[in-house]
């Protein structure tokens, strides 16, 4: 049923408990990016955040140039930089530097900020964050496609600026914008030809939403005289799978109440309202998140590819709801059984199977067949032998 292959990937805000040493989540984040490269995703983007305590990741460029040293195939982006805490020029000769350095592996995700406390803290209004991106993304994008820029707004100048190292990728490194709740991603994704990361659901608002942002993008594209390519759609799920829904239930047990206090005391919105007898309940007989198996994950692929027409990339939320080993379990399984059935990575191999099947009787006559034929061949070669060396040595007794 899909058109294309899709993506797999992560969206590493990251989520981690504050019980924890920070040093070493940090190194965790790190192996679960080699495991995902050793298990053949294609992508994963970390977050930029600097308050609430959870996501500890500051500099998503720093944390990305250490992984590629240590990962082969798979690409990383910044998921993401948040624009307005930068000034444009900064951000752009950055991803540009990233760009070659990674040989053509790096992506250049970028959002308004999620945390407005972030925002505080720099003296930056809230109502501010989402035009200041837009103003960021139009110098970014200019200066990227080679241009010299002049422009002035009320938090930042360029004054005849131009990057002095052309981008590794060709045109440019591949961009892609924060979607959420507001319409601001479609509308940057439209405006100026990027990609877009959603953070979605498959409850009936969410799939709704999943529509509009769509429709909303490309009529901005349309507007810009840009052009939109579904496959540079990535929407990012809560999804956690095991063998059976029994042991991913289990599983979650370990780390999901953390999480859910944190959306709930920190981050922009609630995911479990306050006095939810049960977590997990909740977040699954109200479509928000997936807690069972490939299966599941499987039908959910389906559906958000039939409701939304085509996307290119389902990304997972890395939360660290289990434990470290269920963690690796759970992308292991989405790698060995999600992965080759969404993109049918095993219809040849199916196709060659059943054909084989189906004419066993005939092969397996045809094996024997030729069995008999040697066995038969030797035999009278055998034979001649046999009946040549006792003339021989009857002509030599002679």
């Amino acid at each position: 049923m899909f058109a294309w292959p899709l993506k797999f990937g992560i969206f590493l805000a990251p989520f981690h408990a504050l019980d924890e040493n920070p040093t070493n989540a940090m190194d965790r984040d790190m192996e679960l990016l080699e495991w995902l490269d050793q298990h053949g995703y294609q992508e994963a983007w970390v977050g930029e955040h600097h308050s609430g305590g959870f996501e500890i990741i500051n500099c998503p460029e720093m944390f990305i140039a250490a992984a590629l040293e240590r990962t082969k195939n798979i690409r990383l982006g910044t998921g993401v930089i948040s624009v307005p805490y930068h000034h444009p020029f900064m951000v752009a000769g950055r991803m540009v530097q990233l760009d070659h350095m990674s040989k053509g592996r790096a992506m250049f995700g970028v959002g308004p900020g999620a945390l407005s406390s972030d925002a505080v803290a720099q003296g930056i209004r809230p109502a501010d964050q989402r035009p200041r991106m837009m103003q960021a993304l139009e110098a970014i994008k200019r200066l990227l496609t080679g241009e010299t820029v002049t422009m002035k707004t009320e938090w930042f100048e360029l004054n005849e600026a131009r990057l002095q190292l052309p981008n590794y990728s060709h045109p440019h490194i591949e961009m892609a914008v924060a979607a959420a709740r507001s319409p601001t991603g479609a509308r940057a994704a439209g405006t100026f030809g990027m990609g877009m990361l959603q953070i979605t659901n498959t409850t009936k608002e969410g799939l709704e939403g999943l529509k509009n942002t769509w429709a909303a993008c490309q009529d901005e594209a349309t507007r810009a005289g840009q052009t939109v390519d579904r496959r540079s759609w990535r929407l990012v799920m809560m999804v956690h799978c095991a063998e059976t829904r029994e042991q991913a239930r289990k599983n979650v047990a370990y780390g999901l109440d953390k999480f859910v206090r944190y959306f709930r005391d920190v981050a922009t919105f609630p995911i479990v309202p306050e006095g939810t007898p049960s977590s997990v309940d909740y977040l699954i007989d109200n479509n928000i998140a997936i807690i069972g198996t490939p299966d599941d994950v499987i039908a959910q692929i389906k559906q958000l590819w039939e409701v939304t027409g085509g996307y290119g990339g389902y990304l997972m939320l890395a939360q660290n709801w289990a434990d470290w080993a269920a963690t690796k379990r759970h992308y292991e399984l989405i790698a060995r059984y999600v992965m080759p059935a969404v993109n049918s990575l095993n219809a040849r191999r199916q196709a060659s199977y059943d054909y084989v099947a189906a004419n066993h009787l005939k092969f397996q006559a045809d094996a024997h067949a030729a069995v008999q034929a040697e066995t038969d061949r030797y035999a009278r070669d055998k034979a001649a032998r046999s009946a040549k060396e006792a003339k021989t040595k009857g002509e030599a007794a002679e």
